[in-house]
């Protein structure tokens, strides 16, 4: 069977690609979950729409993304944190402490953007990747410094 999909779907296909499926696939899955269209003419025409007014709204997002990556490039975030000997930390620095600090400078990121693979135990300074948009990558950098008793 062949439908037009509306949505990414991995393994399968891009938005508003032809692609023919397993009957009962698109029957029990994809139609069900409108994330396909049965391939007519008048589908394809309504999914074209669809699709451009998707690249268009996708395109927005990404210029915002990128003139929101200009200014986090330049902004460094400095955390403070008990440390013992060999600038060991007693705790961790995690993505959420670093959306904390931007949130004070009034930046709003979700801290799931910010792509920490694991918590920061040292002291110094750190280049902590931020993802505003799939295409939009920031490095932001992070000093991490040791909390006067």
């Amino acid at each position: 069977m062949e439908v037009i999909l509306r949505e990414d779907i991995d393994k399968l296909g891009n938005r508003g690609q032809v692609v023919k499926v397993a009957a009962g696939y698109a029957r029990n899955f994809l139609l069900p979950r409108r994330l396909a269209v049965a391939a007519t003419e008048a589908n394809k025409k309504i999914v074209d729409q669809e699709r451009h007014a998707h690249l268009r709204k996708e395109a927005k997002l990404a210029s915002e993304a990128a003139d929101l990556g200009k200014l986090l490039s330049a902004i460094e975030v400095t955390l403070k944190a008990k440390a013992g000997e060999n600038d060991q930390l007693f705790g961790s620095v995690t993505s959420k402490d670093i959306a904390e600090a931007l949130e004070a400078q009034n930046f709003t990121i979700e801290r799931r953007k910010i792509q920490l693979d694991e918590p920061i135990k040292q002291l110094g300074d750190h280049k902590v990747p931020v993802r505003l948009h799939k295409d939009v990558t920031v490095d932001l950098t992070v000093h991490v410094v040791r909390e006067e008793e």
